[in-house]
């Protein structure tokens, strides 16, 4: 048995007869009143978020859990295919259990969360970036803007992202897995 004080990022928790992860927390000590926790969390089964708000001191079950590396293989519709870097087992996962699927590329190592009572997968952690080729563009005009202008680019992976004017078709770029969002050209 945890507390809210046990509470991080990536706890995995049993709650409302399901299995959650924490994807935010924050803790509040208000000025008047005690304590508590506001937390996002989302269902490792369905994919649902949902929004709640625990008192300080408050007891929760956490779910013990074991991470492995894999890595991503290829999907075939809505099934995504990942290999164990250390014994090369195979295992398939639903689209809904992904957090990002349209920014994996076929190589990429992610860590994979796994149930220790029961070897069930709970949830794939992205890397903090990938590095993806930009495959569709439509040219930046020069003086279109004075600052912080972007505009939409399709990545070799499928995903839309908004990127500056200065990117280019076949730039390779650096994205930000947890946003979904360009971070900066890729240094080669």
């Amino acid at each position: 048995m945890a507390t809210t004080s046990d509470i991080r990022k990536g706890l995995c928790i049993r709650y409302n007869n399901d299995i959650y992860k924490i994807v935010e927390f924050l803790h509040v000590k208000p000025g008047k009143g005690p304590a508590f926790v506001r937390t996002k969390l989302k269902s490792v089964t369905t994919g649902k978020v949902l929004d709640n708000t625990f008192s300080a001191g408050h007891k929760i079950e956490d779910v013990r859990v074991e991470t492995r590396t894999y890595q991503y293989l290829y999907s075939d519709g809505s099934t995504y295919h990942f290999m164990n870097t250390d014994d090369y087992n195979q295992i398939a996962l639903q689209e809904s259990g992904l957090d990002a699927p349209d920014l994996l590329k076929e190589g990429v190592l992610v860590t994979i969360m796994f149930n220790t009572e029961d070897s069930m997968p709970l949830s794939v952690d992205m890397p903090a970036s990938v590095i993806l080729e930009v495959t569709h563009t439509e040219p930046g005009v020069k003086g279109n803007t004075a600052t912080n202008a972007t505009k939409p680019a399709t990545l070799e992976t499928g995903a839309r992202v908004n990127v500056p004017l200065f990117i280019n078709e076949g730039d390779r770029i650096k994205i930000d897995t947890e946003k979904g969002a360009y971070m900066e050209r890729a240094k080669d």
